[in-house]
């Protein structure tokens, strides 16, 4: 007779997007896990604000609690699933649940940004997993490859479109002409964005995204204040027109690459060439592209957010968590060794550039404009004019490569010149 499935019991904190979804997959695959496994995940008790609140699964409502302490403080919760975000109370509940010997789950990109460093200490002291697979590109299993599957390489780059709402609204303006306000505005309607946009257009949450890769990819500590950040709010319709004649698309992306001389660590927009394998990323979908010495160019696809996406992840570790439980096992692909790397300064790295300039219409106008570009040590590889309005001129320049700190003292010469009207914007070429 086989033996009877073992039962793993799991306290959830939140039950929102990423709960819901990690509820769904648990109840939908129950009988897929219990094969995989011989053993059966049950959900004890879920922590939410408000047991009244309709929720998108079904679930007993003895289950709901408002009462964190009935997760954290059970002895029969054997994993905690921290789904709740942001850094209070999440940060102290998910020490609460390690320092009572409970093996730990999140999709919180924020508080591992943040504190992840001292949280995966915690938890290799106290011989708990610590898995935070959700927190980066939805439903794109990123970190346990960078982990496991590419543990073998010395990662050399990392680039991605981590963010879901801003390749949207950038898919949007390129394919429909929207311009940035029309686009978020239907991000917001469609659910992809949040009535505060701020964490995704302004790049936040691709810096936070980075920082987890890149202590991973490096072994490195990554300060999040030392990730450079911009985000899509500058880029423009005309931006986008021009790119596309010139045979580019641009896409908000995180970059992370190791140079002798430190980390080079930036999140902004940028012109991909159309031959990228992330210029044709769309839509609400994420990418990651991995260079290692060994494996040479590797990337990763799929949906970077939304409920079941990221349920999935977050499931996947549970999974990962109950087969170290029933192998008497734990922390068994923890990475607590972060070495202090230093991060190169954004005028210090290398780039092609695009800049568009409104200049007055008039002879010598190009050779002045050149002229700065020249005194600061900045080759120019094209020019496009083009008709301004009323006595004015559109001058789009694309430099070769040269370094970030070049290109800024050469846009201060240019602003100068009493026959530029403005630079209107300029955007990182990535080759």
């Amino acid at each position: 007779m086989p033996d009877q499935p073992r039962t793993i019991v799991i306290g959830m904190l939140g039950c929102g997007v990423v709960g819901s979804g990690t509820l769904r997959a648990l109840q939908e695959n129950a009988a897929a896990i219990e094969r995989q496994l011989n053993a059966r995940l049950v959900v004890k008790k879920v922590c939410v604000r408000s047991i009244d609140k309709p929720r998108a699964v079904d679930l007993p409502r003895s289950l709901f609690t408002t009462d964190a302490s009935e997760v954290l403080d059970d002895p029969e919760v054997q994993v905690v699933a921290e789904l709740i975000g942001g850094i209070d109370p999440a940060g102290g509940y998910i020490q609460r649940a390690l320092r009572n010997g409970k093996h730990v789950v999140t999709a919180n990109k924020e508080l591992i940004a943040k504190q992840g460093t001292q949280l995966l200490e915690e938890a290799a002291e106290r011989q708990r997993d610590f898995y935070f697979e959700g927190a980066v590109a939805g439903g794109i299993p990123i970190i346990r490859a960078l982990k496991v599957s590419l543990a073998a390489n010395r990662v050399q780059e990392v680039m991605g479109i981590v963010n879901g709402t801003t390749n949207y609204i950038l898919t949007q303006m390129a394919e429909n002409g929207l311009d940035f306000g029309v686009a978020l505005a239907e991000a917001q309607a469609k659910g992809y964005a949040e009535a505060d946009p701020t964490d995704d257009v302004d790049g936040f949450d691709a810096a936070y995204k980075l920082a987890i890769l890149a202590s991973i990819a490096f072994h490195a500590r990554v300060p999040l204040e030392r990730i450079y950040h911009e985000g899509i709010r500058g880029v423009t319709d005309l931006d986008i027109r021009y790119a596309r004649e010139l045979g580019y698309a641009i896409k908000l992306v995180a970059i992370a690459k190791e140079r002798a001389e430190g980390l080079e660590l930036r999140v902004h927009p940028a012109m991909l060439p159309k031959s990228h394998p992330l210029a044709s990323v769309n839509d609400v979908f994420n990418a990651v592209y991995v260079r290692g010495n060994a494996v040479g160019e590797v990337m990763f696809y799929g949906r970077g957010a939304g409920s079941l996406p990221t349920g999935s992840s977050v499931t996947g570790d549970l999974l990962e968590v109950a087969r170290g439980i029933l192998k008497g096992g734990s922390a068994r692909i923890s990475q607590t060794h972060y070495a202090e790397r230093p991060v190169v300064p954004i005028e210090a790295i290398e780039s092609n550039y695009y800049v568009r300039t409104l200049t007055d219409d008039k002879p010598g106008v190009l050779a002045s404009i050149a002229t700065c570009f020249g005194n600061n040590g900045v080759s120019l590889e094209s020019v496009l004019q083009k008709q301004g309005h009323d006595v004015s001129a559109e001058i789009v320049w694309i430099t070769h490569r040269t370094s970030e700190g070049a290109l800024r003292g050469a846009l201060r010469d240019i602003e100068a010149l009493p026959v530029v009207r403005k630079i209107a914007n300029w955007i990182r070429v990535e080759e």
